[in-house]
């Protein structure tokens, strides 16, 4: 049997749907850590998605904490926002751009950024009661 050199797959979340199923049943999407399948990550577009994605799930305190209707929304709220920041740096180079389809995009932000949640979830880092204890048999 031939090794693969691709990345390791993806270990579903809790509960997922997907749990049951074999790696090689399951889409490319589910088991890679990249965010599209079949798009070389190195383009500036696909660079900016991916940040645009990783920010939102990390002000939802993770992706751990993200429903696949989440992660969803986060994609598609990226997507719109690249579309958005690729209208607006044409503007910024003096061509023209329809208004209507900027706007279109505004909207389209407000709407689900409504749905995700816009305020960030904080992180619980209260640390247990043996790691407080550890920490204060280690201080003098």
């Amino acid at each position: 049997m031939a090794t693969s050199t691709r990345t390791a797959p993806r270990k579903p979340r809790a509960g997922a749907a997907t749990a049951s199923r074999k790696p090689t049943a399951r889409a490319r999407a589910t088991n890679q850590p990249a965010i599209l399948a079949n798009v070389d990550g190195r383009s500036l577009i696909a660079r900016r998605f991916y940040d645009v994605c990783q920010a939102i799930i990390a002000d939802q305190a993770g992706l751990a904490r993200c429903s696949e209707a989440r992660l969803q929304l986060i994609r598609r709220f990226a997507a719109a926002a690249v579309m958005a920041e690729s209208m607006e740096s044409r503007l910024a180079s003096g061509e023209a751009i329809d208004v209507a389809e900027h706007a279109l995009h505004c909207s389209t932000l407000v709407r689900l950024a409504s749905r995700i949640g816009i305020n960030r979830v904080a992180k619980n880092v209260t640390p247990t009661l043996e790691q407080y204890l550890g920490q204060q048999q280690e201080e003098p």
